[in-house]
């Protein structure tokens, strides 16, 4: 006998559909999208405030022009196999990684370790910070969450660090992620939080697990990679895409 799969999420019968136990009619009248993202990853609704946030966490991930990675791989995908957006857009969401969008989840870890750190060293989160910018260079690693190719400073920091201040919900986390920037500033560059490093504060300060800081951009993402895939369809020729390409292997030569 095969053993039936578990799930805390959702179940259904003839006629009613719930979500961790809401019925989902119930929802679809009086919850936002945000908030309904939520209960599914947190398995109970958000306060006004977690929903608000949350909402803009994934406005500020929707979309950055079609020269991303995500928008660039899916615009490709789509450019040769217009009769697939399923295709198109999976591919978009399969460049999201380390160095593009999923930076997030390591970010949470490291915020975790920070903290961690200043506990059981008796510290400031600032002394933490700088403790971890001193180990991670010492190791040759990257700080998460730092550092931006357009930006000198993310817009949408102020924005989303702000609105946590105001509702309350900013904690150990944004307050870490700070100190990191200051700590950073002074022993290496200086170099902007991400969005990545963004979302990771705000999330790790509403309880997510780590990985939900690489899920949730993709969730946004997601909506800005349709937008993308619908304009390639729109707009441009099938495979209108040339990258252009210099070859420096060897010249023509006779096998012996």
């Amino acid at each position: 006998m095969v053993e039936a799969w578990r799930t805390g999420i959702t179940t259904y019968d003839e006629k009613n559909i719930w979500i961790r136990g809401y019925e989902v009619g119930a929802l679809m009248q009086r919850a936002t999208f945000a908030e309904t993202i939520f209960l599914l990853h947190a398995g109970r609704m958000p306060s006004q405030q977690e929903g608000k946030l949350l909402d803009a966490i994934l406005i500020s991930s929707a979309d950055h022009g079609p020269g991303s990675p995500s928008a660039a791989t899916a615009r490709l995908a789509c450019s040769g196999n217009r009769g697939s957006v399923s295709s198109a857009i999976a591919a978009g969401i399969l460049a999201i990684g380390d160095q593009h969008g999923g930076a997030g989840m390591a970010c949470m870890e490291t915020i975790a370790e920070g903290v961690a750190l200043a506990k059981t060293e008796g510290v400031s989160l600032e002394a933490a910070a700088e403790m971890l910018v001193d180990a991670y260079r010492a190791r040759g690693e990257r700080l998460a969450g730092m550092g931006h190719r357009q930006h000198s400073t993310d817009p949408r920091k102020a924005i989303l660090f702000g609105m946590a201040e105001s509702y309350g919900l900013a904690g150990d986390g944004v307050r870490f992620m700070l100190a990191l920037e200051a700590a950073v500033a002074a022993k290496v560059k200086p170099l902007p939080i991400n969005i990545d490093g963004v979302l990771a504060a705000i999330l790790y300060d509403l309880g997510f697990p780590p990985i939900m800081g690489r899920l949730i951009f993709i969730i946004g993402r997601t909506a800005g990679l349709s937008a993308e895939v619908a304009e390639e369809l729109a707009r441009e020729k099938a495979m209108r895409i040339k990258v252009p390409v210099t070859y420096d292997g060897p010249p023509p030569r006779d096998l012996p």
